[in-house]
């Protein structure tokens, strides 16, 4: 059941959503997904890579010299799985692992051309999607986007995203 109130504003609607806006709104998310990696996923078939080797490189690009447990907090998985990634990609050349100046057990991240060649290609192609989007949505729409996102976020995802938005790359 819909609730409206004569005179609220359009943000206090918001609070009155029913399971089925709600549901929808997941519905368009598992959707948006679909169509946001699709791209990438086709580029990245036939080489043996997944979402997560996606995900580990665009976050060396953006983060250069990373370190691995900062890697392992930013992508919240375990450090099994991210050594499984992390293997892959430097025998194939495209990620280098640099022992630490400061902490000789530290292990700095770093994108080789050929890596940021293949980060390249997968930002490419998600970076048209979303502009393409935030077009035809408009500035209002994409800050209301972001903030939709932000507040899905927990806390220490969140955390890291503050951090990344930080940093100037």
């Amino acid at each position: 059941m819909e609730h409206s109130h004569a005179g609220a504003s359009h943000s206090e609607s918001l609070l009155f959503l029913t399971d089925d806006q709600l549901r929808k709104g997941i519905e368009a998310m598992f959707f948006a997904y679909r169509g946001f990696t699709a791209d990438p996923d086709r580029i990245l078939e036939g080489m043996d890579y997944g979402r997560a080797h996606h995900r580990a490189l665009h976050f060396i690009h953006r983060s250069p010299g990373t370190t691995v447990n900062n890697l392992l907090g930013i992508l919240g998985v375990t450090k099994q799985s991210l050594n499984r990634v992390l293997r892959a990609l430097i025998e194939d050349g495209l990620v280098e692992s640099r022992v630490g100046r400061a902490d000789k057990r530290e292990r700095h991240l770093h994108l080789t051309t050929k890596g940021a060649e293949l980060e390249r290609s997968l930002s490419d192609a998600q970076r048209a999607r979303m502009r393409a989007a935030y077009r035809a949505a408009g500035p209002g729409a994409v800050q209301g986007f972001r903030q939709v996102l932000e507040a899905m976020m927990d806390e220490n995802a969140r955390r890291h995203y503050q951090s990344l938005k930080e940093s100037t790359v």
